[in-house]
């Protein structure tokens, strides 16, 4: 009797060159084909740009914040006639230019520049005595208010006179340094932007046709009426960090979130998938740093100083402090940014559909 060796048929032996799976080829090979499995080309170019984003979130955000200066802040100065001349002067030649000095007529049109946010501060000198009243806007930014007051207190030390400051526009003392109306927008955009990348992901990253375009743009507008009030009672009325009445700051929401969600359907419907990648460009790693949250404007670089007025986060931070602090003054600018890019978002998107569908026609 002949004992079965495998070779024959039914046999569980190699003998027939067949590699059991799993068991044959080098290492280097499987490993290959396993990380080639795990890994497609496309997750990694998005990990690529995802890599990418990363790196200029580190450089935009540590450009922007690591060494803050003010540089040609807007003051005005009421002093008399013989000496206006020479103090405006001397402030505006001070190292590093940190003031853009002005004459201004009277207090009260000082403090109404101020309030108007054309002027962060004003120098009132005193003909009579040796202590200047400074006059400065905390509710612009405490961090703005306090590096005026210091450049133009040591300015005035050296000419051997004090300095007395009001703050004709205060931030609120639940405003810890000022930040709260940036916070408040930041919150806006991450959920318009989320919003906008899970509808238009959820079948796909371009929209199908102009109907389904249509379709969304309507749900992020309800969506963002809902997250402008909840956002407008949460920061005042729950947690009293905001002052200014809930129905501006509710309408101002949802303009904020309507243009970061109408942004993205437009980077998406441009771009697909990574439109996303694009829309956090623009709105976090531009936008936040550049916002004049934590500094505002004339503390910022001037690259951040130039692009964040024109960008949602920064005409959305201006647009809360004036309603907050400053009876709504000096918004016309900011609300026309905000809504160019809402309108501009929502007209690309239904552009980019049209386009989408054409092409999918074209190839039935």
């Amino acid at each position: 009797m002949r004992l079965d060796d495998g070779a024959g048929p039914g046999g569980s032996g190699a003998a027939d060159g067949r590699v059991p799976a799993g068991g044959g080829g080098s290492g280097e090979e499987s490993f290959r084909g396993q990380v080639k499995d795990a890994v497609t080309p496309r997750s990694a170019l998005l990990v690529l740009g995802v890599l990418a984003l990363g790196v200029l979130f580190i450089t935009s955000y540590a450009g922007a914040f690591h060494s803050p200066k003010p540089k040609d802040v807007p003051v005005g100065v009421l002093a008399p006639a013989q000496t206006r001349g020479e103090l405006i002067d001397g402030l505006n030649g001070l190292p590093g230019s940190p003031l853009s000095a002005r004459a201004v007529a009277s207090r009260d049109a000082a403090v109404g520049r101020i309030r108007d946010r054309a002027l962060d501060g004003a120098l009132v000198v005193d003909a009579r005595g040796s202590t200047d009243l400074l006059l400065v806007a905390s509710g612009g930014g405490p961090s703005l208010s306090d590096a005026v007051r210091q450049v133009v207190t040591e300015a005035e030390r050296t000419r051997g006179r004090n300095v007395r400051t009001v703050d004709v526009a205060p931030a609120d003392r639940e405003d810890a340094r000022g930040l709260s109306s940036f916070y408040l927008v930041v919150g806006w955009c991450v959920g318009g932007y989320l919003c906008a990348a899970i509808l238009a992901v959820s079948y796909g990253a371009r929209p199908a046709d102009p109907r389904r375009a249509v379709i969304r743009l309507a749900v992020l507008v309800l969506y963002a009426i809902a997250l402008g009030v909840l956002g407008a009672v949460v920061i005042g009325p729950v947690l009293g960090a905001l002052p200014g009445g809930v129905p501006a700051l509710a309408a101002l929401g949802a303009l904020v979130v309507c243009a970061a969600g109408a942004t993205t359907f437009a980077f998406q419907g441009m771009l697909g998938v990574l439109g996303i990648g694009m829309t956090v460009l623009v709105i976090v790693i531009a936008g936040n740093p550049s916002a004049g949250g934590a500094y505002p404007y004339p503390l910022l670089p001037p690259f951040w100083r130039e692009i964040g007025p024109a960008l949602i986060p920064g005409a959305g931070t201006w647009t809360v402090r004036s309603i907050a602090y400053f009876d709504g003054r000096a918004m016309t600018g900011p609300l026309l940014v905000l809504s160019a890019w809402a309108v501009g978002g929502a007209v690309l998107t239904l552009l980019f559909a049209r386009i989408h569908q054409t092409e999918a026609r074209r190839r039935v």
